[in-house]
């Protein structure tokens, strides 16, 4: 039996046309017509089919001034440049693989996604482990699979050994989006929180005003392969030849684990005595700091702290003096952008060709970008914002 369902009014003209045209080809055919299968597969998942499922813990994040000020388009209807319009499928199942379910940032990323699939009958299952490594992030794409989830948005904790974890899930019909870090493979669209040479550039000039362009410096990484920290070092390292006075003198990693970003930290404070800054492009990295330097603060009076945090976690840390400024984008934004993606490619729209267009809810429209610099096809979420004791008290995520 074959059922036409139409989800826009159209007029009585077109659905003779329609009809007309199944009787012909019916009656030209010699063999029965089997209705074609849909390509999305059904939404069975559950968070208890997923391992190391992620309970919702956070507040509900607030979100930024520019968000605020946007509109929320009502029409859920996007477009593909050079493609038919196509309408968001109710019901989808979106598997959300953050970098670890610990991470606060992480944490409410994945709310925004939530925010997002709600918006569009859907829902998302949020799976992945404690610690930043592919090894544990994989069960979660074999439990997407066997949930037959509609996609995957995956913040990669490695550009290359999710590849066939990730390839299995492409061949089972599911739809991939990377957010927040990339991964290398399959073809995919990649949801970038800012430009990433601006995020690199900007933590360098940033401490550069703040230290008087004189010193050493050392970067508090998260996980070594962790392919957005990489990308952001890299160009970090290019702007700091604007600045002969300033010398890196090492990179260290906590993993974006408290106990093991403390650590490191003792043993850079250790090292290097004469440590003029410090950059911390990891939330859990800035906010490990932080609390240390709180602590113990006769090192503020030759050392400084920078990089990216949550407001909600540096507020304090601003204010009584400790950090003079970070930056940050809104992450909730960046699940949400992300659930809005994952929704689309699942629906079939192309949101991985250059100058293809998607709407994402109440954050507009969003032109895909075509691959460069070892980053495949993009959209970015806009510019980062610079945190001090001017603004820090305004913001709540």
């Amino acid at each position: 039996m074959i059922r036409i369902t139409a989800r826009s009014r159209r007029t009585s003209a077109v659905l003779a046309m329609t009809a007309l045209a199944l009787v012909a080809t019916a009656c030209s055919s010699k063999k029965s017509a089997t209705p074609a299968a849909s390509s999305a597969p059904a939404a069975t998942s559950s968070a208890a089919a997923a391992p190391s499922t992620a309970a919702s813990s956070a507040a509900a994040p607030a979100s930024s001034a520019a968000a605020a000020a946007s509109s929320a388009p009502a029409a859920p209807a996007s477009s593909a440049a050079g493609g038919a319009p196509a309408t968001i499928k109710k019901g989808l199942t979106v598997y959300f693989i953050p970098k670890d379910t610990q991470n606060p940032y992480e944490v409410i990323a994945d709310k925004g996604g939530q925010a997002a699939l709600a918006e569009l009958g859907g829902k998302v299952v949020v799976s992945s482990g404690t610690a930043d490594t592919a090894a544990a992030q994989i069960p979660s794409i074999q439990a997407a699979i066997q949930a037959k989830a509609d996609a995957i948005v995956i913040a990669g904790n490695d550009p290359s050994a999710l590849c066939p974890s990730l390839a299995q899930a492409v061949s089972a019909g599911i739809k991939v989006v990377s957010f927040d870090s990339d991964v290398t493979c399959p073809n995919h669209l990649f949801i970038n929180q800012a430009n990433t040479q601006q995020i690199g550039t900007s933590e360098v000039d940033l401490l550069a005003k703040e230290i008087n362009s004189t010193g050493q410096i050392a970067i508090l990484s998260a996980a070594a392969t962790a392919t957005n920290q990489n990308a952001w070092i890299g160009y970090m390292k290019q702007q700091l030849a604007k600045y002969p006075n300033m010398k890196l003198v090492t990179t260290v990693y906590g993993n974006d684990d408290p106990a093991t970003s403390l650590t490191v930290l003792q043993g850079l404070l250790s090292a290097y005595p004469n440590l003029r800054g410090i950059i911390s492009p990891t939330t859990v990295g800035i906010s490990t700091a932080a609390q240390y330097l709180d602590t113990h603060k006769s090192l503020l009076s030759h050392l400084t702290l920078t990089g990216l945090g949550l407001p909600s976690q540096m507020k304090s840390y601003v204010l009584d003096g400790t950090v003079k400024a970070f930056e940050l984008w809104n992450p909730s934004n960046l699940g949400y952008l992300a659930g809005y993606a994952a929704a689309q490619a699942a629906s079939g729209t192309d949101i991985t060709t250059a100058g293809a267009t998607f709407t994402a809810g109440k954050l507009g429209s969003y032109t895909v970008l075509p691959a460069a610099s070892g980053t495949g096809p993009s959209v970015v979420l806009g510019p980062p914002t610079v945190f001090d004791a001017s603004n820090v008290a305004q913001f709540n995520f």
